[in-house]
């Protein structure tokens, strides 16, 4: 089941240059951690041209660096939840490692 992304209220317009929405990103990536990502609210909205249409520079999906950070950003937003539900940080990082099968941190 998706569910609501946690890392930004505003699921209309893209994060990036807010025209409206065309895509969906998730933060964490793969077959199975895609559908993990649905279910945990891991996605960001995106028109195409800044998911996977447009110049190599500017996009998510080809970008090396995006791609990291889109990670990185996945994990601090799923931990930031755990530790508002009462997890500590530690048992937070370890949770994350144990869903989805490495730490990007």
């Amino acid at each position: 089941m998706k569910k609501e992304g946690i890392v930004t209220k505003y699921n209309h317009n893209c994060l990036f240059c807010g025209r409206p929405l065309e895509a969906t990103h998730h933060l964490i990536g793969g077959t199975s951690k895609r559908k993990q990502s649905d279910q945990d609210g891991l996605t960001i909205p995106c028109c195409n041209g800044c998911h996977n249409m447009g110049e190599l520079s500017r996009r998510i999906h080809g970008n090396p660096m995006a791609e990291a950070m889109s990670k990185i950003i996945g994990q601090l937003a799923w931990e930031k939840r755990a530790v508002a539900e009462g997890q500590t940080e530690e048992e937070a990082r370890e949770a994350f490692r144990k869903r989805y099968g490495e730490s990007y941190l």
